[in-house]
């Protein structure tokens, strides 16, 4: 027999293979075969942080409540302002931030007043305190401040009956703020959703046991609890299961009993564990992709009983990819987010980086600033699916197009933040 009687199958080292789904089209398979959760709790705003809102937050006041002043200055009617040259003003009164001041200004009378008080009654205009000089109980205004000048109005941030917040917004500090600038203290979020995942394989050993040969800590566990602990959601780590049928088949039938999305990693690429597959298609719909990414070819979605099911190859680098790329985004969706789109940036690279068509790649990479103070990016080293110091060291993946080759420095490339 010679090489050429042998019947070669595609693999993960062939950068172009027919069979394989890009990786834009495996998304919107992922996310026309899900629907987001329906349900709802009340928490308290201090708890709602990064959560989801589950209906529009409407505002029964005006923000500011009433006319107040931006400045510290003096209110004062705006027709007394001269055209030219100066005028006196007498000063009758002083208004605080919260302690208004109750009586009337006529003309050519005016109010010292702090920034945040309300506007007394006719008055629409402030001069702030640094364009008046003050002798006594009179201030000589000049003509440099225009009509209507320094006074923020009553509803000018937000008026009654405006929606604030959208359903699907994820909550961010900001918007806490704004939600208790309304006077309200709780506020309605989607459920927190529930997330179990494990890893497979023989070869895997638990931070604390003693490693035997052939075997290796587990990091994929740590790494998917890390990130999914930035998306505000209940996490159920099942530790380690073996290449066992029956150790698997409890699994998977606990983790879709208890959770709304099932994560693992490893047993879903060409020449592993076949009961593994057997086991997931006997017990749910799940398809078996390759896509035409790197890394992270081998990838399984589907569902388990009422549970998606998301099979991540085994490699590190592989899992991180392919969580970024597939399992963040739609666990956003699945929690109601409706703004879930991967921010992207255009930026030059100043490495060169190896490329071959077939596949849409993702080196990791570092985000600086060079000594022009321009924004540009550097690949952190070695790429291979198994060097997790080449995720560790990176702050963006650098995204290389299907059709693309090796990238020479200088180039505009795309890069996709982590912060």
């Amino acid at each position: 027999m010679t090489n050429s009687d042998v019947n070669k199958q595609n693999s993960c080292m062939d950068d172009f293979d027919p069979d394989s789904l890009m990786v834009t089209d495996a998304l919107k398979n992922i996310y026309a075969a899900i629907s987001p959760i329906s349900e709802s709790e009340v928490v308290p705003i201090r708890e709602s942080l990064n959560r989801i809102l589950s209906k529009n937050i409407v505002s029964s006041l005006n923000v500011p409540t009433a006319t107040n002043s931006a400045m510290d200055g003096y209110a004062l009617h705006g027709n007394d302002i001269p055209k030219k040259s100066t005028s006196e003003i007498k000063v009758i009164g002083t208004a605080f931030a919260g302690k208004p001041y109750q009586g009337k200004v006529g003309q050519n009378e005016c109010v010292c007043i702090m920034t945040g008080a309300v506007m007394p009654d006719a008055t629409d205009t402030v001069i702030i305190q640094e364009h008046v000089e003050r002798v006594d109980d009179v201030i000589l205004i000049g003509a440099e401040t225009k009509l209507g000048a320094n006074v923020r109005q009553a509803g000018e941030d937000i008026a009654t009956g405006d929606i604030v917040l959208e359903k699907g917004a994820r909550i961010t500090p900001a918007d806490i703020g704004l939600i208790a600038s309304l006077g309200l203290g709780n506020v309605e979020v989607t459920r927190k959703l529930r997330v179990a995942f494990f890893s497979t394989g023989d070869e895997l050993c638990s931070i604390g046991e003693v490693l035997k040969d052939g075997n290796i800590y587990d990091s994929n566990r740590y790494t998917l609890f890390g990130m999914l602990s930035e998306l505000s959601i209940k996490i159920m780590d099942m530790g380690v299961i073996r290449d066992d049928r029956e150790a698997l088949q409890q699994a998977f039938e606990k983790a879709a009993s208890q959770a709304d999305v099932i994560i693992t990693t490893g047993g879903v690429s060409v020449g592993e564990a076949d009961f593994v597959k057997e086991i997931l298609q006997a017990t749910g719909s799940v398809n078996f992709w390759k896509v035409a990414m790197k890394p992270g070819r081998p990838l399984a979605f589907g569902k388990i009983k009422d549970a998606y099911f998301f099979g991540l190859p085994g490699n590190p680098v592989s899992v991180m990819v392919t969580f970024y790329q597939f399992v963040k985004p739609a666990i956003r969706h699945l929690m109601a987010e409706t703004k879930t789109e991967t921010v992207t940036i255009q930026v030059p690279c100043i490495s060169k980086l190896k490329k071959r068509p077939g596949r849409v790649e993702y080196q990791r990479g570092i985000l600086e600033r060079d000594k022009n103070n321009q924004w540009v990016v550097r690949k952190t080293g070695a790429q291979g699916s198994g060097i997790l110091r080449s995720m560790s060291q990176a702050n963006c993946f650098i995204v290389l197009p299907v059709n693309s080759n090796s990238v020479e420095p200088g180039t505009i490339v795309e890069v996709q933040p982590f912060f």
